[in-house]
């Protein structure tokens, strides 16, 4: 059995996440990162100044949504990311092994902005300049929008930016599923933690593979009460398990 945890990067879901895997007590944790972001994120707790030397060689976009989570989870008084940490901390104390099932985020990024239409990128830089004075009450009603009807937000998602929305979400969702179906073959229980907007899309395609699954969305996260923990340990040592 797998549990869909959908997650988002901005948000104080700590005691929420660690709840849950109280409750379901996995056999193995996957999250929504490859090798490199997770060095990253652990270069970022651990050595500040050497992160941003490391910033400089990613590719702009990239970088500009990063700067963006951060100041939204900010906003929140949490770190971008926090979630993962909390997550790779709670298999570290239960020595669990961990997997990075997502694909290489850069690779992404350069493939993405080579096969983008001039149309697209024009709009993308547009809308992204705009984020970046969002508020968090704007960002509270847009996630209360999302929440209704998600699959809508994506489809809209890809018919104002199609390489996008197979790029960024459709090719990672099938390379997420092919690693917790290979992770489901080796364990009774796994738990998944990704982006909520990834939820639809894995769902479907695991009920396409006939492989039993249960969802617990972000709405349900975000509305359990939570006391503030220090989750963020920056020193880790855990089997990192590799599904292929």
């Amino acid at each position: 059995m797998i549990t869909l945890i959908g997650t988002g990067h901005v948000f104080d879901l700590s005691q929420a996440l660690l709840n849950i895997f109280e409750e379901k007590q996995p056999e193995i944790l996957c999250v929504e990162l490859d090798k490199q972001r997770f060095n990253a994120l652990m270069l970022k707790q651990t050595n500040p100044e050497a992160y941003k030397n490391y910033e400089k060689n990613v590719p702009v976009l990239y970088r500009l949504l990063a700067r963006f989570q951060d100041g939204m989870a900010k906003q929140y008084g949490v770190t971008a990311g926090e979630e993962m940490l909390t997550t790779i901390n709670f298999a570290k104390s239960h020595q669990l092994p961990i997997a990075f099932i997502d694909m290489n985020a850069q690779n992404l990024f350069s493939k993405m902005l080579k096969k983008m239409s001039w149309s697209e990128k024009f709009k993308l830089a547009f809308t992204g300049l705009g984020g970046f004075f969002v508020s968090k009450k704007r960002v509270d009603s847009e996630i209360k929008k999302l929440e209704g009807d998600l699959e809508k937000y994506i489809e809209e998602v890809g018919e104002k930016f199609p390489t996008i929305k197979k790029i960024l979400i459709d090719d990672r969702n099938q390379y997420m599923v092919k690693q917790l179906a290979s992770a489901n073959e080796q364990y009774e229980k796994v738990a998944a933690v990704i982006g909520d907007g990834h939820v639809p899309g894995i769902s479907e395609l695991l009920t396409k593979k006939d492989i039993k699954f249960e969802t617990i969305r972000l709405s349900e996260l975000r509305s359990h009460k939570t006391d503030k923990t220090d989750s963020s340990t920056a020193s880790f040592s855990m089997e990192y398990k590799d599904l292929q």
